[in-house]
């Protein structure tokens, strides 16, 4: 599974022939968890959210997850 990103102590994978729906996977220390690239929520697993730079970090990760969920989206239309 290559890495996509790594910040903040957050390693950030994806499989490119995954099951669906869209994901990637994030790891922080013993936590693991599953997150749709359409919508930004946590489908499987768990992150701790109590520590702000997690918080900050989960936020960019969902913003950006709109991002491409969006423009996926719309690249399937045409």
């Amino acid at each position: 599974m290559p890495i996509l990103s790594k910040f903040l102590g957050i390693i950030i994978k994806i499989f490119v022939k995954d099951h669906p729906p869209p994901h990637f996977h994030a790891k922080y220390a013993e936590y693991k968890c599953s997150v749709n690239i359409d919508n930004g929520e946590v489908i499987a697993g768990k992150m701790p959210t109590k520590k702000k730079k997690l918080k900050n970090g989960l936020k960019r990760i969902k913003k950006n997850c709109s991002k491409i969920g969006k423009k996926h989206k719309k690249e399937s239309l045409n």
